[in-house]
């Protein structure tokens, strides 16, 4: 397939400056921004503020992120994330050149299933955390989170020699979340597609789309990801598919839904996981998931062995947040990480990401403390943006820690 993204977009932009985040009245278009092949029909589902992933506008929720998160938890929904930019690695070096950019062991990742990987640098810092699909044999995708993978990689093919085809790719994707998101998907491809297993991918057809449909997504909850080929194209006619066999199923458009991934411990990068973060701090140091022992090389294996023989100085953990409720943390209402104080009244570490959970009923985030700090029961003090909160290190993740809910 060719795919190739056109260099300029077919939607004409309007020439106004915005902030970070554009909120609903009259919203302000600024021309160097993206907009995802979506953008027109989620926004026609009243987008209520946008934030800016990968250099381009992401839905963050439509008026009411609460509700929202109760969709998500009872029905289903359908997201945006035509921000998750394709890039593609293909060729004759494709299998070893991929393999060397990530710390997970690729030799067990058959054609058709996906994997959750670091990108790490030499110094074993991450930098990124994509969704890895395995389309062919010498053909991989990777679904990036927010950073530029695309010239990290180009520049690590080029000075290695690597005999590799590194471009992005006209694929973007859309999310089918909840535990209604089965029914929707078997009305769309059929049993066949909506059975197969957790971080699978099939191929398939729709009113003549070629998508690629995985059993992926950023919820915690049954969830699947529609990959659409030709996007440019064809955003608006599956969009429009997608929502009208999902209407019976009472589906609802959402933003990202940071209280449920807050409450599975899943990382967002740029809060929880940056460059200046590595995998075993943010308790990734399983071996399928940072193999130190493969005997293939990756960027920053040998940082990633020091490391860990020097055993680490801070981890990330739970936290249970005293105090009045937080905010939804897609709303806005967490701009800066919170400052994390011990009993004594020493910095040692910073909250990445906060908010209340309407099920669990209190204020709970994810946390990079120092070592000391670290174990169940430590008390904290939370400084927020207009208080000192106590806090107490918890047991992560909140909800469902065996995964059993997307596996279902």
């Amino acid at each position: 397939m060719t795919d190739v993204l056109p260099t300029r977009s077919t939607v004409e932009l309007v020439p106004e400056p915005s902030s970070t985040v554009v909120t609903n009245p009259g919203i302000l278009l600024y021309p160097r921004l993206r907009k995802s092949p979506y953008f027109w029909k989620s926004r026609a589902h009243g987008v209520a503020m946008y934030s800016v992933y990968n250099h381009t506008y992401h839905p963050r929720h439509y008026g009411d992120p609460i509700a929202e998160y109760w969709a998500l938890l009872e029905d289903v929904t359908l997201w945006d994330v035509g921000v998750e930019r394709q890039i593609e690695i293909s060729g004759p070096d494709a299998f070893a050149f991929t393999n060397m950019l990530v710390p997970r062991d690729l030799t067990k990742c058959a054609v058709g299933q996906c994997k959750y990987v670091f990108l790490t640098a030499p110094d074993g810092g991450i930098v990124n955390d994509p969704v890895l699909l395995r389309v062919e044999d010498d053909r991989f995708w990777l679904s990036l989170a927010d950073s530029d993978v695309g010239l990290w990689a180009s520049g690590l093919a080029h000075a290695g020699g690597w005999d590799v085809t590194v471009r992005e790719i006209d694929v973007a994707p859309v999310q089918v979340q909840g535990p209604k998101a089965k029914a929707v998907v078997t009305d769309l491809f059929g049993a066949d597609v909506a059975e197969m297993p957790y971080y699978h991918l099939r191929h398939a057809v729709i009113d003549g789309m070629e998508v690629v449909v995985s059993r992926t997504g950023y919820s915690a909850e049954i969830g699947y990801e529609i990959y659409l080929r030709d996007a440019v194209r064809n955003a608006g006619r599956l969009w429009d598919r997608v929502w009208e066999a999902g209407r019976p199923h009472g589906m609802r458009p959402i933003g990202p839904c940071h209280i449920r991934r807050i409450e599975g411990g899943m990382l967002a990068y740029g809060c929880d996981i940056t460059l200046d973060t590595n995998p075993l701090e943010v308790g990734y140091d399983y071996t399928w998931m940072v193999d130190l022992g493969q005997e293939a090389d990756f960027v920053g294996k040998d940082a990633l062995i020091r490391a860990k023989a020097r055993g680490l100085t801070r981890s990330m953990v739970g936290v249970e947040i005293g105090g009045a409720r937080l905010g939804t943390f897609n709303d806005g209402s967490m701009i800066e990480p919170f400052t994390v104080r011990n009993e004594a009244g020493e910095f040692v570490g910073t909250v990445t990401s906060a908010c209340w959970s309407p099920r669990l009923e209190r204020n709970i985030g994810l946390a990079m403390v120092a070592t000391p700090s670290t174990p169940i029961g430590t008390t904290l003090q939370v400084v927020t943006d207009d208080d000192v909160r106590d806090g107490v290190v918890v047991e992560k993740p909140f909800v469902d820690p065996r995964k059993q809910t997307p596996k279902g």
